[in-house]
């Protein structure tokens, strides 16, 4: 299958250099918010934990943007594919992250948005499934994302999802709980002809996901 990588390797160069296709963003949560408190210094992420197909060793990594209003993970090896002559373990890859989020004493953060970008090649009848849920270590609250290319589809993609001010769910301040980041994707070739492979991969180049914090004092 080394094949199947290669070829959607080489068709996401090529797309690079075109014009794309960008799907219209599906969001999962509605709503746009806005910071409760300005950004503040001395924010970090670290990667705690890594486990899942969708992300072997040394392939995902996580780092705070400049103006720490964000933080992107990368993947650079998450592909799912089903058809011909695919795997048949490869039609679903999943991956989950424990992260840990250092901020600035007297701070607490939320994530108030996600954007996932990534390339997909899904055959007449197949269907490509992305699907995110995080949460706070010993949390109850667990907020899910998904969305779905339906064949045929050939490009990029980008899916914006927005958290309503009042659905953020902030880490408990004083209280040390890493962030949870479950991610999958999963291939179905349906009604598509078994000859052809369907795949859906997160961007390498450009970032796979960026997380928007929202922060708030502790006690405001």
């Amino acid at each position: 299958m080394n094949n199947v990588k290669s070829a959607a390797a080489l068709l996401f160069g090529a797309l690079g250099l075109s014009a794309v296709t960008i799907l219209p963003a599906q969001a999962g949560l509605p709503g746009q918010a806005t910071d409760a408190e300005p950004t503040p210094d001395g924010v970090s992420v670290e990667v705690v934990t890594v486990n899942g197909s969708g992300c072997p060793a040394g392939t995902a990594s996580a780092s705070v943007s400049e103006d720490r209003t964000a933080f992107s993970v990368t993947y650079d090896d998450f592909l799912a594919f089903a058809g011909a002559d695919a795997n048949p373990t490869g039609f679903r890859k999943n991956c989950q992250l424990n992260l840990k989020v250092h901020v600035p004493q007297g701070y607490t953060y939320a994530v108030k948005g996600i954007r996932h970008r990534g390339f997909a090649g899904v055959e007449s009848g197949a269907t490509a499934l992305l699907r995110t849920n995080y949460y706070f270590q010993g949390s109850p609250q667990n907020s899910v994302v998904s969305h779905t290319i339906r064949g045929r589809y050939l490009g990029n993609w980008v899916y914006d999802d927005d958290v309503a001010q009042d659905q953020l769910v902030y880490k408990p301040c004083g209280e040390e709980r890493n962030l949870n980041i479950n991610t999958e994707l999963r291939v179905d070739t349906g009604t598509s002809d078994e000859a052809k492979i369907s795949f859906v991969a997160l961007d390498s180049q450009r970032g796979s996901a960026r997380y928007d914090f929202a922060w708030k004092r502790c006690g405001a």
